[in-house]
């Protein structure tokens, strides 16, 4: 079997409250919805099966949607009766997924709009190359803890030797 960069399809997020979480990541991100909000049984259909392999038998239902980015990745929502709100969402040195990240010229425009709407700017805006290559980031979470990064410029430019 040939390897090759395989590309990214979706991102699942568990909220408590999926109607306010589109209506942050259609406001602020300009994501659009892809599949309205609908329940997910756990009964014999194809779905609710499909949800039993994953989820395993202890559940009843859920809620979901789907919305996509401007370059078509999923955002796959999540809304469990059982949702529990996590102290802090950034255990970072525990293996497991930790952040993702999103890119935006206007950094310091996307940070304002996301503490307009609930959610927190982590840190200050930074520089990687100062004086070299005007690629920022920053760390943020949405209005449930949900933390994730910011770039100003794609991730091949920032982290590839000589591209300006």
């Amino acid at each position: 079997m040939e390897t090759y960069p395989r590309t990214f399809s979706h991102i699942g997020l568990s909220v408590p409250n999926l109607e306010e979480a589109i209506k942050f990541y259609k406001e602020v991100f300009g994501w659009y919805v892809i599949m309205e909000p609908s329940e997910v049984v756990n009964d014999d259909t194809t779905m609710g099966q499909m949800c039993r392999d994953v989820f395993g038998d202890n559940w009843e239902k859920f809620r979901i949607a789907h919305l996509s980015t401007g370059d078509r990745i999923g955002i796959e929502i999540f809304e469990f009766p059982e949702n529990e709100q996590p102290e802090d969402n950034f255990d970072y040195w525990k293996t497991g997924l930790f952040h993702f990240a999103v890119q935006d010229p206007d950094i310091e425009g996307l940070v304002e709009k996301i503490k307009a709407h609930g959610g927190k700017q982590r840190m200050p805006i930074r520089e990687y190359y100062p004086g070299e290559k005007p690629y920022r980031m920053v760390y943020v979470e949405d209005p449930y803890g949900i933390v994730f990064e910011i770039y100003s410029h794609s991730y091949e430019l920032t982290y590839s030797k000589g591209a300006y």
